[in-house]
């Protein structure tokens, strides 16, 4: 079954060392605009899909971070959230560790649910028909030929 969650308002998570992030809600909307952010479409042929990930989570996190908490200048000044500023943060392992578990899989995982097969109505094997046949039965049908 799909759940639907229909509430729009931004949501605080934890992501790694102290830091928090508000995020919009992960949108249709929001994943295709990240699919076409120039740092992304532009990816060279050969780029590994390490490096695609790595540019679609800073795409993502730049529409949809919308403020944070625990994040500092070199001096430990709490700072704003800026472009170069979130993608600074994603560079550290496990804030987007944290960051594609916590939020970009939650859309993904919702796109895997909906690509799944409708269960069968009485269980997994109610619906298919028994093809193996009993060894035996096979020993005695072999003994009748």
């Amino acid at each position: 079954m799909l759940r639907l969650d229909l509430h729009r308002e931004p949501v605080w998570l934890d992501l790694a060392a102290g830091v928090r992030v508000c995020l919009a809600p992960l949108t249709t909307a929001l994943m295709v605009s990240a699919r076409n952010d120039p740092a992304v479409h532009e990816m060279p042929d050969d780029a590994s899909d390490e490096d695609r990930a790595l540019a679609y989570a800073k795409a993502i996190a730049r529409r949809a971070l919308l403020g944070w908490e625990g994040v500092g200048d070199a001096d430990g000044e709490p700072v704003d959230p800026t472009f170069d500023g979130i993608d600074a943060l994603l560079d550290l392992y496990p804030v987007f560790e944290a960051f594609q578990l916590k939020y970009v899989n939650k859309g993904l995982l919702l796109d895997a649910e909906k690509n799944g097969s409708q269960p069968s109505p009485n269980g997994t094997s109610a619906a298919g028909k028994d093809t193996a046949t009993p060894a035996r039965r096979r020993a005695k049908s072999a003994r009748a030929a």
